[in-house]
């Protein structure tokens, strides 16, 4: 299991943010094997985890054709900086339920 870990430094959200970051996390579960994504915002540090089952899932994704023009806006209008790391899950712990 990967996960991709998004932080960014955030500009500006407005309405049109809402909507697309509710398609990409639609189109990530439904389409490309998300298979949990997490995103908190807290002043204007925004931080998204989204754990993937393969790293070609996750190429798959980045190049979605509605996924790349979200990054464009993403750069031009929504974020004033941002970071991605891709990170390889070694060891899970959970307390079961």
């Amino acid at each position: 299991m990967f996960v991709v870990i998004f932080r960014a430094k955030v500009r500006v959200l407005d309405e049109e943010y809402s909507k697309v970051a509710n398609r990409m996390r639609e189109l990530a579960l439904s389409q490309f094997g998300c298979l949990e994504f997490h995103a908190v915002t807290e002043g204007r540090d925004e931080v998204a985890l989204s754990y993937w089952p393969s790293e070609e899932a996750i190429k798959a994704w980045k190049s979605h054709p509605e996924h790349v023009l979200a990054q464009r806006i993403g750069r031009e209008r929504w974020y004033e900086s941002y970071s991605v790391q891709v990170a390889a899950v070694t060891r899970e712990y959970r307390k079961a339920t």
